[in-house]
C-alpha cells in the first residue's frame, strides 16, 4: 500500500539532504587537488606563498570534511528509513560500491590527519607533499564509488527481478553500467571546476576588500587557470552525457529540451517559458543543434515526448534547470578565458571592480550549477527511483512520521550550515595572510 504523503515528504527530505550534502561533498572532492598543486608549486619554485596557500586551504578543507561526514551519514540513514523497498532490492546488488566508498573515505581521512599534524615536522617538504597523494586519491575515488550507485539507479544492470525477488546478481556488471562512465567523469570534473571557482572567489573578494598582498593574486591566477581547464572538460563530458541520454533515457533529454515531437534535424531550445496552453515562448532556437547533441549528426532523428507514455514523462520544469546549468557553465568558460587572455595581453580592465565582482560571483554560481545539475539528474529520472524497474512511490516508506523527520533534519542542516560558515569566517578573519606571514618570519 502506498502512502502518498510519506512519498511526498520522503522526496522533499531526500532532495534537501542531497542538496545540502552536495555542497560539502563537492568541496571535499575538489579541494585536495588544489592543495597538492599549490604545495608542489611552492616546493618547485621555493615560494612560501604557495606553501601557505596549501596550508590555509587545508584548514578550511578539514572543516568541510567534518560537516560532510555528518551529512553523508544522514544520507545512508535516510536511504534505509525512507526508501526501504528500494534498498531491499538495490542494496543487495549495489552494496559493493557503497562499502568501497566508505573505505575510500577512511583512507582519505587517515592520511589527511597525518598531513595536518606533520606540518613543519619534515625537513624535506616534498616528503610531506607525498601524504597528499592518498588524500586526493581517496577523495576522488570516494566520489567515483558513490556516483556509481547513482549511475546504477539511472541504468540498472546485473540482476534479474523475478516475482519481486532479486536473482542472478552480478555486482560488477551493476557497477559498470552504461551511465557510469559519463556520470562519474562529469561529477569529478565539475567538482574540480567548482572548487577552483570557490577558491578564486575568495581570493577576488580579498582583493576587492583592499588587500594588496601578492598572495591573493597568486591564488587567483592558479585557481582561474585550472578552473578554465576543468570548465572545458565539463563541457566536453556534458556533450557525451547528452548522447548517453538520447540512447538510454530519451524522455529525460526530451523533457529537458522541451522536445515534444519526434523529428529529424531537431533544433535546440534555450531559455523561454512554457505557457498554460503548452506553447513555448521567448525561447532561442538553434537549428540542428539537438540532433548534433543527441547523435552527433545534424540530420539525426531525436525522440520526442510524443513517443513516451504520459505516466513516464519527467516534469517539464527540468528545462529551466538545464538552462541554469548550461548558462552558468558557459559563463565559467568565458570569464577565466578573458582573465587568462587579459593577463597575457596586459589588459587593465580585468583588474577593475566590475570584473573582480564577476570573479567573486563565480564561486556561488558554480555551486548553483552543481545543484541544478543534480536536480536535473534526479527529477529527470522520475517517476522512477530505479529506472525502468521500480517507481519512486513503490520504493518509499509508508511511515506517518516523515514530516517530523523533515523538520528535525532541516534544523540539523541549518545548524551545520550556519556553524561551518561562522567557524570558517572566524578562522580566516582572525588570522589574515599578512599576520600569518609576519608570525612565520619573526
Amino acid at each position: 500500500m502506498i502512502n502518498e504523503d510519506a512519498v511526498y515528504y520522503s522526496r522533499i527530505l531526500t532532495e534537501l539532504t542531497l542538496s545540502f550534502h552536495i555542497i560539502y561533498a563537492t568541496i571535499g572532492v575538489g579541494i585536495p587537488l588544489f592543495i597538492m598543486i599549490a604545495q608542489w608549486i611552492g616546493i618547485r619554485k621555493n615560494d612560501e606563498h604557495y606553501i601557505l596557500l596549501a596550508r590555509r586551504w587545508t584548514r578550511g578543507y578539514a572543516i568541510t570534511v567534518a560537516v560532510g561526514v555528518v551529512t553523508g551519514t544522514a544520507i545512508g540513514l535516510l536511504l534505509s528509513l525512507l526508501w526501504p523497498k528500494f534498498m531491499e532490492v538495490a542494496g543487495h546488488i549495489i552494496a559493493l560500491p557503497l562499502f568501497m566508498e566508505t573505505f575510500a573515505f577512511f583512507f582519505e581521512a587517515i592520511f589527511l590527519g597525518i598531513y595536518l599534524y606533520t606540518w613543519d615536522r619534515f625537513a624535506n617538504q616534498f616528503k610531506h607533499l607525498l601524504l597528499l597523494i592518498p588524500v586526493a586519491i581517496g577523495s576522488s575515488v570516494s566520489a567515483v564509488f558513490i556516483t556509481t550507485v547513482n549511475a546504477f539507479m539511472n541504468s540498472p544492470r546485473g540482476f534479474d527481478l523475478v516475482n519481486g525477488e532479486l536473482m542472478n546478481a552480478n555486482p560488477i556488471v551493476a557497477m559498470f553500467n552504461p551511465s557510469m562512465p559519463t556520470k562519474v567523469s562529469h561529477v569529478v570534473a565539475t567538482a574540480f571546476m567548482t572548487s577552483a571557482f570557490i577558491l578564486a572567489s575568495i581570493a577576488a573578494y580579498r582583493i576587492l576588500r583592499g588587500s594588496k598582498h601578492v598572495y591573493h593574486r597568486k591564488a587567483l591566477h592558479l585557481t582561474l587557470t585550472t578552473g578554465l581547464i576543468f570548465s572545458v572538460s565539463s563541457l566536453i563530458i556534458g556533450d557525451l552525457s547528452g548522447k548517453y541520454l538520447a540512447q538510454y533515457q530519451p524522455e529525460k533529454l526530451a523533457a529537458a529540451e522541451w522536445h515534444f515531437e519526434t523529428q529529424k534535424e531537431a533544433p535546440l531550445l534555450l531559455l523561454g517559458f512554457l505557457s498554460d496552453d503548452g506553447d513555448v515562448r521567448f525561447s532561442i532556437k538553434i537549428p540542428y543543434a539537438l540532433s548534433i547533441l543527441a547523435h552527433g549528426s545534424p540530420t539525426a532523428e531525436v525522440t520526442g515526448l510524443d513517443r513516451i507514455p504520459k505516466d513516464e514523462r519527467p516534469p517539464l520544469y527540468i528545462h529551466y534547470l538545464f538552462n541554469i546549468m548550461v548558462g552558468i557553465g558557459t559563463l565559467l568558460i568565458i570569464v577565466p578565458l578573458l582573465y587568462w587572455i587579459g593577463i597575457k595581453r596586459k589588459w587593465t580592465w580585468i583588474k577593475n571592480k566590475t570584473f573582480m565582482w564577476l570573479l567573486v560571483l563565480g564561486g556561488p554560481l558554480s555551486m548553483i550549477a552543481i545543484e541544478a545539475g543534480w536536480w536535473l539528474n534526479e527529477v529527470g529520472r522520475q517517476p522512477w527511483v530505479l529506472y525502468g524497474v521500480m517507481r519512486t512511490a513503490e520504493g518509499a516508506t509508508t511511515s506517518e512520521q516523515v514530516d517530523l523527520m523533515l523538520w528535525m533534519f532541516s534544523a540539523l542542516y541549518m545548524m551545520l550550515g550556519i556553524g561551518s560558515v561562522i567557524v570558517l569566517t572566524r578562522m580566516f578573519n582572525k588570522n589574515p595572510i599578512e599576520r600569518e606571514l609576519k608570525e612565520r618570519y619573526t
